[in-house]
């Protein structure tokens, strides 16, 4: 009886919170995942397995995602100057295949075909690259004969057990803007994507071996201005780079969480993070942001609501004052799950997605790690689907980038229930939305609860009699084009 009574106050509880949602519309919210190929965190499972069996794993990964409410995968396809792809520029990925610059046999392309996975869902694939890690392990990696260490070992440094880019390096730079330009040429992603690894995380009593770079390059500046500058400008030709190439494609960054703390500066988060961005990774996210060399950000916030040294709400509510008009979307440490007493508390998850929801200027969410969903820790899963995300949201739009409004589309009604849309106006579109709305409101998208996402680019077929929790409402329709506008909405009468 007492399990009985606990299940009833969840579903009790997941009602109230879904009719709260209907009452005020989430139709705009980022809700992604990281999906780590480097060691092969994530994806493939392991170095070895065949072709038919990565695709049948990452159709099951996009899979389970969708059914939790993503909307988005975030997939890291250069784990460490290599590539998860066809490249004229580096080689075949170790994690895919087991050795480094071997192809896949039989041979595919991975990236196209996981983007054309993801976008057969409506959701949006981003291109997860890590700018400067050359060599994963030294003493264990597979390294090719046609890996830039061993054609311009001029071009790297040594540190820990792993190798560089020396960002420090004109060359160095201009390498990574032709890898970027080409997988924007030839890929129909949504985004490139950056984590937190510029500079490396300092090991204690080991400097980052770039004397020689800095006494050639410095410039009168000093060692952290210098290292600072040679970040700024990657990320300011990255973003160029991008924008002239296809200006459809979004660029966005994944910064550790603590920007500063304020006892090194007054404008920092009352934290007392051991590392920070600015001051050892050597990433001055703010700036970037202000300049608007990115469109979106999403500061690793993996610690815990209360944490003593970095408390999730101060991190959150000093990101929300420091985005500079761009997007922000907060990354959870879901694969913490169980790892001490705060992570044990079932609440962790859903009361931080809860608190981000507080602020207009937060757009969603990013959680690390894909694998870590497979187990449904603390039931975090069940919370997306059946609470948090139990309706479907669209990516937001950046204005910035696109600001158009498609059309609406042309309604058909064929009998029982059959509806036909189309759309051939002169903006490509991707999906048609369904959305209900009260008796008494206004067919606009602030009132209306957007409850389907039809995956299309020209027309589609629903059943009314279909339509989620539409009994007791109206039901109009509407475009949605591949910057996430939303035409007008078209009431079916």
């Amino acid at each position: 009886m007492k399990l009985i009574n606990t299940f009833s106050l969840i579903f009790l509880c997941c009602l109230s919170s879904i009719s709260g949602n209907s009452q005020s519309p989430i139709n705009y919210e980022f809700r992604a995942v990281w999906v780590a190929t480097v060691d092969n965190i994530d994806w493939p499972s392991t170095k070895n397995i065949s072709v038919a069996d990565q695709k049948a794993e990452f159709i099951k990964l996009l899979d389970m995602h969708q059914l939790n409410g993503m909307n988005a995968v975030i997939v890291q396809i250069r784990p460490a100057g290599d590539a998860l792809y066809p490249s004229q520029y580096e080689p075949w990925s170790e994690f895919l295949t087991g050795k480094q610059g071997a192809p896949p046999i039989p041979y595919y392309d991975p990236l196209e075909f996981m983007i054309k996975e993801t976008h057969n869902r409506g959701m949006e694939f981003h291109a997860w690259m890590n700018p400067y890690r050359a060599v994963f392990n030294m003493q264990k990696s597979s390294i090719a004969a046609t890996h830039l260490t061993k054609l311009h070992p001029e071009w790297f440094l040594v540190y820990g057990n792993k190798k560089y880019f020396n960002p420090a390096l004109p060359e160095v730079r201009q390498h990574t803007i032709r890898v970027v330009k080409d997988i924007v040429s030839r890929y129909d992603i949504d985004a490139i994507h950056m984590d937190d690894y510029f500079y490396p995380y300092r090991i204690a009593g080991k400097e980052f071996p770039d004397q020689s770079s800095y006494l050639k390059y410095g410039n009168g500046l000093n060692k952290e201005d210098w290292r600072r500058s040679n970040c700024d400008s990657i990320i300011k030709q990255l973003y160029e780079t991008i924008r002239s190439t296809n200006p459809r494609v979004k660029f966005g960054i994944s910064p550790f969480g603590i920007w500063r703390n304020k006892s090194q500066d007054p404008m920092g988060s009352d934290t007392k993070g051991g590392q920070t961005n600015y001051d050892d990774l050597y990433a001055d996210i703010l700036l970037w942001l202000e300049k608007g060399w990115v469109d979106y950000v999403v500061p690793q916030l993996y610690w815990e609501r209360g944490h003593k040294l970095a408390d999730y709400d101060v991190l959150l509510n000093w990101w929300n004052q420091h985005v500079y008009g761009r997007q922000l979307y907060i990354g959870h440490g879901f694969y913490r799950a169980g790892t001490n007493p705060a992570w044990r508390n079932t609440n962790e998850i859903p009361k931080q997605i809860a608190a981000l929801r507080n602020y207009k200027t937060t757009k969603g969410s990013v959680y690390f790690n894909s694998k870590v969903f497979e187990k449904n820790p603390l039931g975090w899963n069940d919370s997306l689907r059946n609470n948090y995300y139990y309706y479907p949201a669209l990516v937001p739009p950046m204005p910035w980038i696109d600001d158009a409004i498609p059309v609406q589309p042309t309604v058909k009604k064929s009998g029982n229930g059959i509806i036909e849309l189309a759309n051939f106006g002169p903006e490509k579109i991707k999906a048609f939305g369904v959305f209900i709305l009260d008796q008494d409101l206004p067919a606009e998208l602030v009132n209306a609860q957007l409850v389907q996402v039809i995956v299309t680019e020209k027309t589609a077929r629903f059943d009314l009699a279909k339509v989620p929790d539409a009994k007791g409402k109206r039901i109009c329709v509407a475009s949605v084009d591949r910057n996430n506008n939303v035409s007008q909405l078209l009431e079916l009468k």
